[in-house]
């Protein structure tokens, strides 16, 4: 069953000032819950095991729109009864992309989860999730709940985090260069000898990768952003935050220009393109940057 909620995340430098407001509030303390969250690599949305100190685990899988306002997200809960067995196959099958260890303080008040987390190599953050559903509230309810929270709690808006901890502790740069550069090592290319991988961000925080892919019929081949984007649409998303592409052959590959406009379809002229492999400086550029005054929708109004 998909669950829904509304989340809205903050770094907290005082959790012991934030706690006593929780109390003040009337919010129960639920106490300390110690967590372990393995994110592996999704086709869509993102995947994690969470494991608590004592034993019990769950496999949680989720989209969710990176944004510093509250955002909605639906997400399926299941029940591990061997987390540790589970952790090993869902390695071997999709990779492990992070692990996020925690220790976690639950407060409850009205339907929303109010979490004080400490997280291990980032620092202190206050998380608020507001359950969606009946019985519970509707979205104008639990958005209303959270802009109080903010306020009783002392969020200023400069504190609001737009990522999820896993994508603090990648950095998204070089999850991206990584992501492409895996993909060029399977890239089908025996007439060029040339390699290319390319990884894409959607709007959801996934990320999404493919290779270029030769025919002996030359113009059926495909470029590795072309196999990337069709594995963003077959997902079903339609948006780009962020791209990178890797080159075997060359430490700075740009998009060629047909996959510039390819790209443009899906991004925004900000977009920004990471080229060079993970681990070494990275050369940005932006997609109007590659592709100035480039045809889009717009071009299509009547």
């Amino acid at each position: 069953m998909v669950r829904v909620n509304v989340e809205l995340k903050a770094a907290a430098a005082d959790l012991a000032a934030t706690a006593e407001r929780c109390r003040a509030l009337g919010a129960h303390d639920h106490g300390v819950l110690v967590q372990r969250d393995t994110y592996f690599a999704a086709r869509s949305g993102r995947l994690k095991l969470r494991e608590h100190e004592g034993g019990d685990a769950e496999l949680i899988a989720y989209a969710r729109p990176d944004g510093t306002e509250p955002e909605q997200s639906g997400y399926v809960l299941a029940p591990a009864a061997d987390p540790r067995a589970l952790r090993e196959a869902l390695d071997r099958a999709l990779g492990t992309v992070v692990v996020v260890a925690k220790r976690r303080r639950l407060f409850l008040w009205e339907h929303v989860r109010i979490h004080l987390d400490e997280v291990e190599g980032l620092g202190t953050f206050v998380e608020l999730e507001a359950l969606v559903g009946p019985g519970l509230n509707d979205l104008a309810r639990a958005q209303d709940k959270l802009a109080r929270l903010r306020s009783e709690l002392a969020i200023d808006d400069r504190a609001l985090v737009a990522g999820g901890y896993a994508d603090l502790l990648l950095d998204g740069t070089e999850a991206l260069r990584r992501a492409a550069a895996s993909a060029m090592e399977h890239a089908y290319a025996p007439y060029s000898q040339f390699k290319v991988g390319a990884a894409l961000r959607g709007r959801s925080g996934a990320i999404y990768a493919g290779a270029n892919v030769e025919n002996a019929a030359y113009p059926q081949s495909q470029c590795a952003e072309a196999s990337a984007i069709g594995a963003l649409v077959a997902a079903g998303e339609s948006a780009i935050t962020a791209v990178a592409v890797v080159a075997e052959r060359t430490d700075s590959c740009t998009p060629c220009g047909g996959c510039r406009q390819r790209l443009a379809e899906f991004g925004s002229p900000a977009t920004p393109v990471y080229l060079g492999r993970p681990g070494r400086p990275a050369q940005v550029v932006t997609l109007d940057q590659l592709l100035p005054l480039s045809f889009g929708r717009d071009e299509l109004e009547p």
